[in-house]
Order: C-alpha cells, then sequence, then structure tokens
C-alpha cells in the first residue's frame, strides 16, 4: 500500500537538506545548495515508519527477518510566486504535488545572512501565504474550466454531474475566497465525487519548522515557530519543530548507540526527522497491524477503520477476495503473556470475520480460499 507525502515549500527553505536526511539510507538523493532552484526534477525516497513495538515482536516470535511499515517522501521543488501561471516551472510541480497524498509543508524559522532567501528576508507567515496561493489557484482554474460543462448536463437531468457541481460549488466558493479545499472538512463521500479533480489544496498538511541549533532548543520561544504555529493551529494542523543542520548529521551516524548519545548530547530525546514520518503517519489517518512468524515478523499499513479483509488485501488482493476470516490478538496481549501460544492458552486470540474493524497494533493470521 503506498503512501506518498510530497515536501514543498520556497526555494532555499532547507527542503533537500530535510528530505536526503530522512531518506537517508534509501538510495535517493537531492542536490542541496545555497540557490534557488537547484532542485528540480522531484526525488522520491521510501522511509522506514518508526516503531519500536515491531522489535518487541521479535522478542518473543523470532523470524527470520523484521519488515517495518514505509511511506514514501517526494521532494517537490521550490515554488515561486506566480507558480500557478508557471513561473519557475510552477506548472510542472504543481503537477508533482498531484501525486502525493499529503503535504509536508517546510518552513524557514531562522535568520543565517549567508543562506539567501528568495525574497530578501525570513517571514515564514508570508512564505506559506504565497505557496498557499498558488496551490488555490491552480486549484480554482481547473475548476473553472469544467464547471461549464458540468453546469449543463447537470440541467439536463444527469444525477452524476448535479452529485459534483453540488459539491463543487462550495470548493469554487471556497477557492475564491481564498481558502483551501480542506477548510471545507467534507465527508468521505463527498470527497470521493470529486476525486476525479486531483485537487491540490484538499491534501492534508504538515507544517515543518526549519529552526537553527540554538532555535530547536526551545522552539516556543520562537518567533518564527510561534507564527507558522498559528496558522497551522486556525487550520486544525500538525507542526513539527527540527533542525535541518542537526538531522543531516545524525542521518550520518550509522551507530545506534552514538546516534543516541549524539541526541543526548543536544538535550533532543529523539530525531524530529522520527517525528516528522509519525505525524505523516497520523496525517493520512493510518494505522499499523502486524503479522507475525518464523520467517517475518512485519508491520502493515492500513487506514484507520479498515475492516479485516481490507486489510487482508494490503498483503495480496487474494487474501481479500478469498477471506474466510482471521486469527487475531493484540500487541499488548503479546507483551504481558510473553508468547503466541500463551496468549494462545489465556483465551486472547479471537476469531474474527468480515466485518472487524481492525485496530492499531493487531496481531493478525489470516484465513482464505482462493
Amino acid at each position: 500500500m503506498g503512501f506518498a507525502c510530497g515536501i514543498v515549500g520556497l526555494p532555499n527553505v532547507g527542503k533537500s537538506t530535510i528530505f536526503n536526511a530522512l531518506t537517508a539510507g534509501s538510495g535517493a538523493h537531492a542536490e542541496a545548495a545555497n540557490y534557488p532552484f537547484c532542485t528540480i526534477q522531484p526525488n522520491t525516497g521510501i522511509v522506514k515508519v518508526p516503531d519500536p513495538r515491531l522489535k518487541k515482536i521479535a522478542e518473543f516470535i523470532p523470524p527470520q527477518t523484521l519488515i517495518p511499515a514505509v511511506m514514501t517522501f517526494v521532494d517537490i521543488a521550490g515554488l515561486v510566486k506566480g507558480a500557478s501561471k508557471g513561473e519557475g516551472l510552477g506548472n510542472q510541480f504543481l503537477g508533482h504535488i498531484r501525486e502525493t497524498n499529503a503535504i509536508a509543508h517546510v518552513t524557514r524559522c531562522f535568520d543565517n545572512p549567508n543562506i539567501v532567501h528568495v525574497d530578501g528576508s525570513v517571514d515564514p507567515a508570508r512564505d506559506i501565504s504565497v505557496i498557499d496561493t498558488e496551490l488555490i489557484f491552480a486549484d480554482l482554474e481547473g475548476v473553472v474550466k469544467r464547471y461549464p460543462t458540468l453546469e449543463k448536463q447537470a440541467r439536463t437531468g444527469d444525477k452524476k454531474s448535479a452529485a459534483i457541481i453540488g459539491v463543487l460549488s462550495r470548493v469554487r466558493a471556497a477557492l475564491e475566497s481564498g481558502k483551501p479545499v480542506r477548510a471545507l472538512n467534507l465527508s468521505a463521500d463527498e470527497q470521493a465525487i470529486i476525486n476525479d479533480y486531483h485537487l491540490i489544496t484538499i491534501k492534508p498538511v504538515l507544517y515543518v519548522a526549519n529552526m537553527d541549533e540554538q532555535g530547536i532548543q526551545n522552539p516556543e520561544a520562537n518567533k518564527y515557530y510561534q507564527a507558522v504555529k498559528k496558522i497551522a493551529d486556525a487550520e486544525g494542523s500538525k507542526i513539527v519543530a527540527i533542525c535541518g543542520a542537526i538531522e543531516a548529521e545524525i542521518s550520518a551516524i550509522e551507530d545506534p548507540a552514538e546516534r543516541s548519545e549524539f541526541l543526548k548530547s543536544l538535550n533532543l530525546p529523539e530525531a524530529g526527522l522520527d517525528r516528522v514520518i509519525r505525524a505523516g503517519y497520523e496525517l493520512l489517518g493510518l494505522q499499523t497491524y502486524f503479522t507475525a512468524g518464523e520467517k517475518e515478523v512485519r508491520a502493515w499499513t492500513i487506514h484507520k477503520g479498515d475492516k479485516a479483509p481490507q486489510a487482508a488485501g494490503v498483503i495480496h488482493t487474494d487474501f481479500e477476495k478469498g477471506f474466510i476470516r482471521a486469527e487475531v490478538y493484540h500487541f499488548d496481549d503479546l507483551v504481558s503473556c510473553k508468547s503466541e501460544a500463551a496468549v494462545k492458552d489465556k483465551g486472547l486470540m479471537r476469531l474474527e470475520g468480515k466485518e472487524y474493524v481492525v485496530k492499531d497494533g493487531d496481531i493478525m493470521h489470516f484465513r482464505f480460499n482462493v
């Protein structure tokens, strides 16, 4: 199951530095340099979702391999004012954003006269406004182009067109007033109706406040961070503060013990990028279930609310088509009982059918017939 998070921001805010740290070891690499548009083609990296439960399961059910859940991050070139009209290769970059499931919006929250800013000064609220405006313009252009045809079809009694217009009229009004589509809080059914429009501003957003080494020690005291937090709070988005320079150093340390010591020396409880990955996972409404056996202990990604057959389908479509039932117990049960056999003996392993809603942390064995 593939989930992609696009990393966006103005040129020279630290996107590529953060992407390289985030995807260290994946084989992906984005050029990072002190000039605008050093990233033109999008760079893609597969990132492991940090989850300590995976190793814990392996303590009680020793496997040959451990396979974590993953997310895809896409480093999209810096957008500028006029991107929706093609400025700075804007149309090409906007097309890359449409292909992602969520947006990680990197904002510059530090002063450094040696690192040029495309607008000549540091102002994250202004920067966010520039990018939001371009994304809104891009969405509005697409809606306006198709709107007259849909209206005509709806007037002839075409039910599908009428349903689309019912949602699209609200979308158009929001965009024309300068609001992103996500501000409408459309239901899942409403989003499905307009899915073919591939709207950018319907995507959930995570703000990544890129700070310097001093600012990351106390983000709340940083005026730039506060400006971003105010925007994130107002629209119900998440914000994560990280220091791109520190994360680049952390990613270069291969030994886990050395990495831990380095973090302690900086008075940081964990790598900021771990929080970015988890926040992105949460942003998309995802959760994890596990399969465990002698061959592998593996984390699988599903949407919150998915039922057992859908969870089985993530492994293989045949599992969903031929689903019979699932043997289910929870990670907490395994930790408490210390072995799968003890879980069974205590009656904590259940047989669940097609209507079972999978919970985060479930450990599952599927029975199916193809």
